[in-house]
């Protein structure tokens, strides 16, 4: 290899995807033996009509050059990340169908629950509980599910992103802001999904309650 002599440093750049690392790279003129298709980069605030005053510039240059595989860089970059888009919107749906039936089955869950103690409720309020206080009584316990859920699937999800981590673009697998923000959604959703069989016990008869059993 001959001596080369370097005239300049320019700044770290990803050569194919927007989520691989910076590896080493030099740059030498054409003329010096690169071989490589011949890539064009042209920088504009206007794109009408550029494309052939760029062509018949080459052509005055070289009859023989062809220009082809025109695209914006917004376009490259789309097809950089086209798959880990399509991932990323697979995983979004199949995490909203997961949501989805973590709501129905909540539902389901605490609906039975009450039903099972409409009993117990009929006779707190036959004794004068106050319904806000079985209100409270029933989503406290929906609470307790929630949080054993969260904390299982917090420690799964912990291990579960090692396996994501290549369809991440400056997000941390352990992004702690993510972590917060599907707690939350999953909590106001656990919340919203047990409410309607907590406002049922509230309504129960504590007559009609007692004498079911």
């Amino acid at each position: 290899m001959p001596w080369r002599e370097i005239v300049g440093v320019v700044g770290d750049i990803r050569h194919q995807r927007l989520s691989e690392e910076s590896r080493p790279a030099y740059f030498v003129p054409y003329a010096q033996g690169l071989i490589s298709p011949l890539s064009l980069v042209v920088r504009t605030n206007n794109t009408t009509g550029i494309v052939e005053d760029i062509r018949r510039t080459l052509a005055r240059k070289d009859p023989e050059l062809a220009l082809y595989d025109v695209r914006t860089m917004d376009e490259y970059v789309a097809t950089s990340v086209a798959t880990p888009r399509f991932q990323t919107l697979l995983l979004a749906l199949f995490a909203a169908v997961g949501l989805t039936l973590t709501a129905i089955g909540l539902y389901g869950v605490m609906a039975y629950g009450v039903a099972q103690r409409t009993r117990e409720f009929g006779i707190r309020l036959a004794l004068g509980a106050r319904p806000a206080e079985v209100l409270g009584l029933v989503l406290r316990s929906a609470l307790a599910l929630i949080a054993a859920g969260l904390i299982v699937g917090v420690v799964a999800g912990a291990f579960a992103t090692r396996l994501l981590a290549s369809a991440l673009y400056g997000v941390s697998p352990l992004d702690p802001a993510t972590f917060a923000a599907v707690a939350a959604m999953l909590i106001a959703v656990a919340l919203v999904a047990s409410y309607v069989p907590a406002r049922r016990a509230t309504r129960v008869d504590p007559i009609a309650a007692i004498r079911s059993e």
